[in-house]
């Protein structure tokens, strides 16, 4: 029940942002980041994105698979963090069930594109905040506290496992 519960969680912030900042590991371990959109969350909560099966991010899970998603939406005080380990995964049945016009702007040739493929993340631990009240909300919270001393109350704010 946990489990569904966080998978919830996770879906809600993820699928209303869509967009994350993905961050691989080099064989350096530097870090690489870059914007990605998420093609579907599954009801297990694993996370699908289409890439280049020869681009740098498929070079670095196939030598580090462990990645963090950063989604974020500022309009709405919400966030979301989740790490969790990245697979290539060539299934051309997701690859069709997945597919958008958006991701024809880098294969053109569609699903039948030879470089494309997926990634499948498996999300271990997320962290959100959520601050679903109106900025002059949070900004009356942030200075109500700075007169009390007190700890403003921004929202909600947790880590989940999975």
């Amino acid at each position: 029940m946990k489990n569904e519960k966080n998978i919830s969680i996770l879906k809600e912030m993820a699928e209303s942002v869509r967009t994350c900042m993905f961050t691989t590991f080099s064989s350096n371990n530097e870090l690489g980041s870059r914007p990605m959109g998420t093609a579907k969350i599954e009801d297990d909560g694993s996370l699908w994105f289409y890439t280049n099966e020869y681009s740098l991010k498929s070079k670095e899970i196939s030598k580090d698979d462990n990645v963090l998603l950063a989604y974020s939406d500022p309009s709405k005080n919400t966030y979301l963090t989740v790490k969790g380990k990245a697979e290539l995964i060539d299934d051309k049945l997701r690859k069709e069930a997945y597919f958008s016009p958006f991701v024809k702007a880098w294969f053109h040739d569609g699903v039948e594109d030879p470089r494309l493929i997926l990634i499948k993340v498996t999300p271990e631990e997320a962290e959100y905040w959520d601050s679903s009240s109106s900025k002059i909300v949070v900004l009356f919270s942030i200075l109500k506290a700075v007169v009390t001393g007190d700890t403003p109350d921004l929202g909600k704010h947790d880590t989940i496992k999975f």
